[in-house]
């Protein structure tokens, strides 16, 4: 990739100083660009800055008294959805690609930054500005690792293009509004999904040999609202893995530091977000934060069926016995693991509630990450909605 000439107005760092975040780098792409210069200011894991971000983007900030925008960040909107015709192997109904083909075909944006896949290696990102649907079509389905979508911030200078969609998650979008205004773009439309704990491609592979039946032919995987790792295969069958028999002494070091050290898990800057975590099984989530959300959600209301969410359960037993669980590195014998899951899928939370139990199962463990790893960055990273949510439960003292 050409990259353009450094910004003049950007403060230069100090050489060798490529990956300024150093270990806590998410590899969002920025530091393959001019934009490298703004990374002191505009990185999520070297500046935390909600508030002033979200106020930027949304024109406020979340309201820390409201229980849902404790959680899941500024919004006007929030619903369950899924498509009336799905896309054929999108990963669940195909959602974000149906906005973003509208979005382009409609003559809102002039491209969309998404991921392909390398022709070698399906889980291996290729950060692209697409421009016609088949393109748009060809980045379907999640990719589990870092991927650097904002490498491709100089060729958007260069392109001229001045109406845009972003495709991204939590730290990509944090960058990116730091720098928004210094791309030359008329219109910025971001698409969010929700993201935690992604790994580098020998992670995934460590995950997937630990995990899966065949690693070499799964085609997707997710973690979902039944508590069971769902792993997709190239011969269309699929494979039930309960969370509680994961190899967590295995597994615990196998997700990036970045990961472990993420509050963002809703995507609280993107203008709409579409993910799974607050919908019921075989629903998709959408969360409207603006204006421009809305915009984007429009485009598609003739291609999707909504309900309203709904929120079951308690989740703050279940999340407090993980803790200590995970925190030991216990795991189950497989025949128990499956029984829990059973039971804890039929009365355990839903809807909203699950989704609060996943974010305050990786906030508390990734506020013990930081504690013991990076404790002088612990409170300024640590955002005020987080320590709020990990405030209702008894951490370990060490």
């Amino acid at each position: 990739m050409t990259l353009a000439q450094p910004h003049k107005k950007a403060k230069a760092l100090k050489p060798n100083s490529r990956r300024p975040a150093k270990d806590l780098c998410s590899e969002c792409g920025l530091c393959d660009t001019s934009y490298i210069h703004y990374v002191k200011d505009a990185c999520a894991f070297l500046n935390q800055q909600f508030d002033r971000l979200e106020a930027l983007v949304h024109g406020r900030s979340r309201n820390l008294e409201s229980d849902r925008e404790l959680y899941f960040g500024v919004h006007q909107d929030m619903m369950q959805a899924r498509k009336t015709e799905p896309i054929p192997g999108a990963q669940w109904t195909g959602i974000v690609s149906t906005i973003a083909i509208e979005m382009l075909t409609q003559g809102k944006v002039e491209g969309v930054v998404c991921v392909q896949s390398s022709p070698d290696d399906r889980f291996t990102p290729v950060p692209i500005i697409a421009k016609t649907p088949e393109e748009i079509l060809a980045a379907r389905v999640n990719k589990p690792t870092l991927s650097p979508n904002l490498n491709i911030l100089d060729l958007v200078e260069q392109s001229g293009l001045k109406r845009l969609l972003v495709i991204g998650v939590g730290c990509q979008i944090q960058a990116l509004r730091a720098v928004q205004d210094k791309i030359g773009l008329e219109k910025l439309y971001v698409l969010g999904t929700p993201c935690t704990d992604n790994v580098s491609r020998a992670g995934l592979q460590k995950f997937l040999e630990t995990t899966s039946r065949s690693p070499q032919t799964v085609v997707y995987y997710e973690f979902m609202q039944d508590f069971n790792v769902h792993f997709k295969y190239e011969d269309g069958s699929t494979e039930l893995v309960p969370f509680f028999g994961l190899n967590t002494k295995e597994l615990k070091d196998v997700f990036a530091p970045s990961c472990l050290s993420c509050f963002d898990y809703t995507n609280a800057l993107a203008d709409l977000v579409v993910g799974y975590m607050g919908g019921e099984f075989g629903w998709q989530w959408i969360v409207v934060r603006n204006e421009t959300g809305q915009e984007m959600l429009d485009m598609v209301q003739n291609h999707i069926e909504t309900k309203p969410v709904i929120s079951k359960g308690d989740r703050k037993a279940a999340v407090q016995q993980g803790i200590s669980a995970y925190d030991q590195a216990m795991t189950l014998p497989m025949w128990v693991a499956k029984l829990m899951g059973v039971v804890i899928e039929k009365v355990g939370p839903k809807g909203l509630e699950y989704a609060r139990f996943s974010i305050d199962s990786h906030f508390t463990r990734n506020y013990l990450f930081v504690k013991r790893n990076y404790p002088k960055k612990l409170d300024q990273h640590v955002p005020e909605f987080a320590k709020r949510i990990v405030a209702q439960y008894k951490l370990p003292k060490s």
